[in-house]
C-alpha cells in the first residue's frame, strides 16, 4: 500500500468530492472522517475511497457523532493517518434510484409535468429542514417538490404561487 501523503493530487475523473479526514485517533491508524453523506454504502467495509492520491478500502467504520471513526485495510500505524489529516476523501458515485444526489441536480433543467420549464439548477443550498435547488434565475425550489429526475430534466410538482415574484 502507498502512503503517499500528497494532498493536491487530482482525484481520477468521476469521481465525488465526498467527506474530509480528520485527526486521528489511538496508535493504530484509525481516523476520524466526516463525510457529506450519510449513506450506508458510503461507510460499508470494503468500500473504497480515493484519499491523496491513494485508493484505500474500509476495514471498520463507526459513528462518531456528526462523524465517522475509520480504519482502512492494511493501515495500521499512526503516523500514516496524521498525514492524512485534513485529506480530501473521494468516491464513486452510489447507485441508489430512492435518494436524489446533488451532482445529478446541478445543470438539470427544472420542469413540471406539462412540460413548463422554470430554469437550470445551478446549486443546491442544504438547508436544516431540507435542500433547496437553486435555479439559474434566482428561484428557489425546496427538493420534497422533486417528482421525477431522469437524463438531466427534474419534474417538480411545486405548489400555486412559488414561481410568482413580488
Amino acid at each position: 500500500m502507498s502512503t503517499s501523503s500528497t494532498t493536491d493530487q487530482q482525484p481520477p475523473t468521476g469521481l465525488l468530492h465526498v467527506g474530509r479526514i480528520g485527526r486521528p485517533h489511538g496508535v493504530r491508524g484509525a481516523m476520524y472522517v466526516d463525510f457529506f453523506s450519510s449513506h450506508p454504502q458510503r461507510t460499508a467495509p470494503k468500500s473504497k475511497l480515493w484519499v491523496a492520491g491513494t485508493w484505500y478500502e474500509i476495514a471498520t467504520a463507526k459513528p462518531q457523532g456528526e462523524r465517522w471513526l475509520l480504519s482502512f485495510a492494511g493501515m495500521d500505524d499512526r503516523n500514516i493517518a496524521e498525514r492524512l489529516t485534513n485529506s480530501d476523501v473521494y468516491g464513486e458515485a452510489i447507485d441508489d434510484p430512492s435518494v436524489v444526489w446533488v451532482h445529478q441536480l446541478v445543470g438539470s433543467v427544472v420542469m413540471d409535468a406539462s412540460g413548463t420549464q422554470f430554469g437550470t439548477c445551478v446549486g443546491v443550498i442544504d438547508n436544516p429542514a431540507h435542500p433547496i435547488m437553486e435555479l439559474d434565475n434566482g428561484f428557489l425550489v425546496p427538493t420534497p417538490f422533486i417528482v421525477s429526475n431522469e437524463n438531466g430534466r427534474v419534474v417538480i410538482d411545486a405548489p400555486e404561487g412559488l414561481f410568482d415574484a413580488d
